[in-house]
């Protein structure tokens, strides 16, 4: 049986986190939303956290142990703030997580120090596909063997920072099995296509990557000549953007009840009107629901369980139901004025459309 109680480490982490995103991320949202950028001293500051540092042990310039439960926890709180800052903050962990629990001890001792150590870098992960019937079992990026290494193919969308990433961890189809490639971002056949305009997470900028026969030698392939399975990763993502979409989903459900607390129609809160509270009550109830199937994902990812990656997948389906519902109700709780920028429900409404596309620009 899971616990519900934080350790002290969990507990002094999360409270960092939140007052960066109380202070931090929020005030920085709607500007970073209208511009298109994040500035990179916001970004800077939520890496000093040391939210991914935390979950790499020392030899490989880490200070702590991975614990999933730890980064959903933290993940809740960087997705109240401002989902794309969240996202930000949280890609270098796309990157080295895999290489942490798949990888051999030469790729973590070789690759995982450059990412934790010193500032935050653009290292990230290039999974989604811009195709229709995506799905991570039967991509339709290719590897294909060779002497002495593999032939790349393909295309992936919606890849965070490409611009400007070091490196990046691509995942392609190699005899009908998933399979991740670590890729530095000058090799040959890569290109970048133009920045996505997206309706939704403005303030993160993602690209198109292609590949075009990318050659990479044989300990490219995440975990060496064995390779390593896919789920645990892909579960680990579907967690942690599960965690930034219930805390966002959080944050609008608050914004929506102080204002139907404040606002008054023939002399009465909203809040006490009949339709406005059920439809409170059930966004709090979702809420809380959908954070513990959360957690107890987490925890069974922690923990070894044989079903940890359904758990994780039933996660990340309520929460991207949840997420949509809740930032939508947030919209039709404030009435006319949730329409407007002046209020910030209508961008949390266009950030959740992405929660359910987005699903690898996270790990926990």
């Amino acid at each position: 049986m899971y616990a519900f109680e934080p350790t002290e480490e969990q507990r002094m982490l999360v409270d960092a986190v939140k007052r960066y995103a109380v202070n931090d991320l929020r005030p920085a949202a709607r500007e970073a939303d209208e511009t298109g950028e994040l500035p990179q001293d916001l970004i800077e500051k939520g890496w000093e956290l040391g939210v991914l540092q935390a979950s790499i042990p020392e030899d490989y310039g880490g200070f702590g142990e991975h614990s999933a439960v730890t980064g959903v926890l933290a993940a809740e709180e960087l997705g109240w703030g401002d989902l794309a800052g969240g996202l930000a903050v949280m890609a270098p962990s796309t990157y080295a997580l895999p290489i942490l629990l798949a990888g051999t001890d030469e790729q973590k001792s070789e690759l995982l120090p450059p990412v934790i150590e010193a500032e935050w870098k653009p290292y990230v992960a290039a999974l989604i596909e811009p195709s229709f019937d995506f799905y991570v079992g039967e991509l339709g990026t290719t590897a294909v063997s060779k002497k002495g290494g593999y032939v790349l193919n393909g295309t992936k969308a919606y890849v965070p920072y490409a611009d400007k990433a070091q490196a990046f961890l691509v995942y392609a189809n190699l005899d009908g099995k998933t399979q991740a490639f670590i890729i530095p971002a000058d090799t040959k056949g890569l290109t970048v296509g133009e920045r996505d305009l997206l309706m939704g997470i403005r303030g993160l900028p993602t690209f198109k990557l292609t590949l075009e026969d990318v050659n990479l030698p044989a300990e490219a392939r995440l975990g060496g000549d064995e390779g390593h399975e896919s789920e645990l990763i892909i579960a680990s993502s579907y967690v942690a953007i599960s965690a930034l979409g219930i805390g966002m989903s959080r944050a609008a459900y608050e914004y929506a009840m102080e204002y139907a607390k404040e606002r008054e129609a023939f002399d009465v809160p909203i809040a006490q009107k009949q339709s406005i509270a059920f439809m409170l009550a059930e966004m709090a109830t979702d809420i809380e629901s959908v954070r513990l199937l959360v957690w107890e994902a987490a925890w069974k990812l922690d923990n070894g369980k044989e079903d940890a990656f359904k758990t994780a997948y039933l996660a990340f389906n309520a929460a991207s139901d949840t997420t949509m519902m809740v930032t939508d109700r947030a919209v039709q709780v404030l009435g006319g004025h949730g329409y407007i920028r002046e209020h910030p429900v209508e961008m949390w409404m266009r950030n959740g459309g992405g929660i359910p596309t987005l699903s690898s620009l996270a790990m926990a």
